[in-house]
């Protein structure tokens, strides 16, 4: 069985046990909370985040059932996170269908986006107990934070690397890292390892956001389900910009600076944007920086014994790749 097989047999495992968390819940539910959050939460999605709470886990010694559901609460979370986020970016669409926003409108995205926040933290809490919903919090806060850090910036195009990479480990990274190591806490690993899946999951979340934003500039819409372009008209500073800027001769780092300024909400500017960061290696760049990281998510992984372990760490190591091959 190939990496896409297993990948997606444990997301069949996954979405059978949110569906039978979520009708256990029906019952006691608004009947149109149920259908937001049906139509939001299995509208498609790789299930990454609770696949590494799951390899996590099993890499500390524990497969059973409740690691599944202590996983789902790492995709409640992140789908709640992409409710609000709809509503912040006015989207239209969400994993290539109409998105929670547009259907239902705003206050409901919000309201079944904090029911999903509420839920994901009860489980948290109770299969891991303060020691995890801790872990777990850190991340929800981490996520809001680095939102205001890219709404502080919103109109700064002069960012750094280091600016980007606190964003990104806010709105991804720390969450991505809380999944590894929650799993690692639920199956009784010792802290030097705890850390290790930890540090695996911080740089993994890094380089899928940075493939992530490459994807909004070289996408193929129908594989994405999501329009390419929407950084640029949002005036968000992603690394391949970021770079572009940096190497760009002030003629052409004057032009993009323009559009960003004044222009980027015309989408007849969109080649020209790609073809001036193309130019400038932001591209390149940018792909060569997430395979680094990559590198360096692999390395904690020596830790663990891999003739004990060998097929959680082929998965592991697989994820990896499949982040930065990944096309949507």
């Amino acid at each position: 069985m190939d990496l896409k097989e297993l990948i997606a047999k444990e997301a069949t495992i996954i979405n059978q046990v949110m569906h039978e968390d979520i009708e256990r819940l029906t019952s006691c539910l608004d009947p149109l909370l149920a259908e937001v959050i049906d139509h939001g939460l299995f509208g498609g999605g790789k299930r990454v985040r609770p696949l590494l709470t799951v390899l996590s886990a099993r890499l500390s010694g524990r497969d059973d059932q409740d690691v599944y559901r202590l996983a789902c609460a790492f995709e409640y979370l992140h789908v709640a996170s992409l409710f609000h986020d709809d509503v912040i970016d006015r989207a239209e669409s969400r994993r290539g269908k109409v998105s929670v926003n547009k259907r239902y409108g705003s206050v409901g995205a919000i309201l079944a986006g904090d029911f999903l926040l509420a839920h994901s933290m009860a489980i948290v809490g109770d299969y891991t107990g303060s020691q995890g919903l801790k872990i777990f919090t850190e991340a929800t806060r981490g996520m809001v934070d680095g939102e205001f850090v890219q709404l502080r910036n919103g109109n700064n195009f002069n960012q750094s690397e280091d600016d980007y990479f606190t964003v990104v480990m806010g709105k991804t990274a720390l969450l991505i890292g809380a999944a590894c190591e929650v799993g690692a806490i639920f199956a009784g690993a010792d802290p030097q390892k705890q850390s290790a899946l930890r540090t695996y999951g911080i740089n993994l979340g890094c380089a899928f956001q940075i493939v992530d934003d490459l994807l909004d500039y070289l996408g193929d819409e129908e594989v994405t389900g999501k329009a390419v372009g929407n950084d640029l008209r949002e005036g968000k500073m992603t690394l391949p910009l970021i770079i572009a800027l940096k190497n760009a001769p002030a003629d052409d780092k004057n032009r993009l600076l323009t559009i960003l300024e004044q222009e980027r909400e015309s989408t007849r500017v969109f080649p020209e944007v790609v073809s001036i960061i193309k130019k400038y290696e932001g591209f390149t760049g940018a792909r060569t920086k997430a395979e680094v990281i990559v590198g360096q998510a692999l390395e904690p992984l020596q830790l663990f014994n891999r003739e004990e372990h060998e097929k959680s760490i082929s998965l592991l190591q697989g994820l990896s790749a499949y982040v930065l091959k990944r096309d949507k």
